[in-house]
């Protein structure tokens, strides 16, 4: 079995950890064309309803 030849530096380490908890952040929010309000992409807006320009959801 191959074992490493070298510690890996505190920096490397650090790097591949960042790409990992980059992973774990909320993704991105676009605006609703309907309301203007923040919601995720390709979801239905929670606020109003809409997707695609047609009311799916009746937001009570």
């Amino acid at each position: 079995m191959a074992a490493p030849k070298r510690k890996k530096s505190k920096a490397k380490t650090a790097m591949r950890k960042a790409q990992w908890m980059r992973k774990l952040s909320l993704p991105g929010l676009s605006l609703c064309p309907e309301c203007g309000q923040p919601k995720t992409p390709h979801r239905v807006c929670p606020h109003c309803g809409y997707y695609k320009d047609k009311e799916v959801v009746e937001v009570v």
